[in-house]
């Protein structure tokens, strides 16, 4: 049965099957034809993958990324993070990263980031004098900051799974985002110096101080999110839902550039992402119930156990496991599938979960950009003039890069742990 599934699985996958159908379909396929379990069963682990309440944020951070892109909080962002870096040598590069930095705050999402972020700053850099593939390139890494810096959906995913914290994965999602970032802006100067392209002149303090005023309604969003969980006003699914009133109030009073009829479509579209992450989270807990269910899960953490319990080893061979995933699979579809495993092994270690949890978000952040499937390079196509063989050349550099970062975090837990540390004493 077990070897029915594998071969159907990849077979699905290879052919361009949507990835919930290669997941469910290939289980439900294995288990009619080599078992005497009730294919019912299927359907009741599709509704209890869920039925968990972390899950219940998710659609409320969508729904408020969607409602301050279409409110006019892009712009906004990216004007703040061009007056504060613009001026030094590759600013509009380190404003592709400050940006995305600033959007991935509110918006939890990677490919929205891509999107808002980039439909507005790759044509400016083209203008500027960037190379195509460095401008695309720098886009589609940068904004897999989306699903790192906190509210990130794929840590609730990860605590949903694991029952670790949300509130201490989303501390240590800042140190971690910080590191990220980090590592991308010096890559930023270089190419601005190899390709000549010369700093604008620096803008004025009023400037400046106008900038963060016209963004400051927008960047409340992280601030009534986090401030709110973290001096225990909420919890992270009640601050999702206020998150999503803010935005409204925000969009509709404030910012006032869409009409009603205008913010109920970008509510629809939000609906439709919903719908997309949550049909794959279902699909992926009917895989992980028949990896348990058959042992199979056991078997390959005593596997990865047999080979080293040095925590270091360990480390190295989720690394490249969920590296080699992310290539295919999704983020999300990635916690829901490996994170029980890793986080059982991890455990029996000495792996701090939150530490885990981080290090694993951010292999799912560089499987974003990452060729054949990362998702980030195909959603890179609806910006004009680019097309996939592009964005995959612009983002090779990048990976070199964010594996670097992905080395420090994990072999330097004090990186994220810090945070996390300070505020939960440990």
């Amino acid at each position: 049965m077990v070897i029915t599934f594998l071969v159907l699985l990849a077979v699905l996958m290879l052919v361009g099957t949507p990835i919930f159908i290669a997941l469910a379909g290939s289980v439900t396929v294995a288990m009619g034809s080599f078992s005497h379990i009730p294919l019912a069963i299927v359907a009741e682990r599709l509704f209890a993958g869920l039925d968990k309440f972390p899950l219940m944020a998710i659609p409320f951070f969508i729904l408020t990324g969607s409602l301050m892109s279409a409110g006019g909080l892009s712009q906004r962002i990216i004007r703040l993070a061009n007056l504060l870096v613009g001026r030094f040598t590759g600013g509009m590069g380190m404003t592709a990263v400050s940006a995305s930095m600033f959007f991935g705050a509110i918006s939890g999402s990677s490919p929205a980031t891509v999107v808002s972020v980039g439909s507005l700053l790759y044509p400016a850099m083209r203008k500027e004098g960037y190379s195509g593939q460095f401008s695309i390139g720098v886009l589609v890494s940068a904004g897999s900051l989306g699903i790192i810096i906190p509210p990130s959906v794929v840590m609730i995913v990860y605590a949903a799974v694991t029952g670790v914290s949300v509130g201490a994965l989303f501390m240590a999602g800042v140190g971690a985002g910080l590191l990220y970032a980090a590592c991308l802006l010096p890559y930023c100067w270089y190419r601005a110096k190899k390709d000549g392209v010369t700093p604008v002149e620096p803008p004025s303090w009023g400037e400046v101080l106008a900038g963060f005023k016209d963004a400051s309604w927008g960047l409340g969003v992280p601030l009534v999110v986090l401030g709110g969980i973290y001096l225990g006003i909420f919890t992270p699914t009640e601050a999702a839902a206020v998150s999503v009133i803010y935005a409204l109030l925000v969009s509709a009073l404030i910012y006032r550039e869409k009409s009603f009829a205008e913010l109920f479509q970008s509510m629809i579209e939000a609906a439709t992402t919903t719908a997309q992450v949550m049909i794959i989270l279902a699909a992926a807990s009917v895989l992980a119930w028949f990896l348990s269910s058959n042992g199979l899960a056991a078997m390959l953490a005593n596997a990865i156990l047999s080979l080293s319990e040095n925590p270091y080893h360990i480390f190295l061979l989720i690394n490249v496991t969920v590296l080699i995933a992310g290539m295919f699979l999704d983020a999300s579809s990635i916690m829901v599938i490996l994170a029980p495993l890793f986080y059982t092994v991890g455990m029996r270690v000495g792996i701090d979960p939150v530490h885990l949890g981080a290090v694993l978000t951010v292999n799912g952040a560089i499987g974003m950009f990452t060729p054949p499937f990362g998702l980030n390079l195909f959603v890179a196509g609806t910006i004009n003039g680019v097309d996939y063989v592009q964005a995959v050349r612009g983002a090779l550099p990048f990976i070199g890069i964010a594996l670097f970062a992905l080395i420090l975090l994990t072999y330097i837990p004090a990186i994220s742990m810090w945070l996390p540390n300070m505020v939960y004493g440990g």
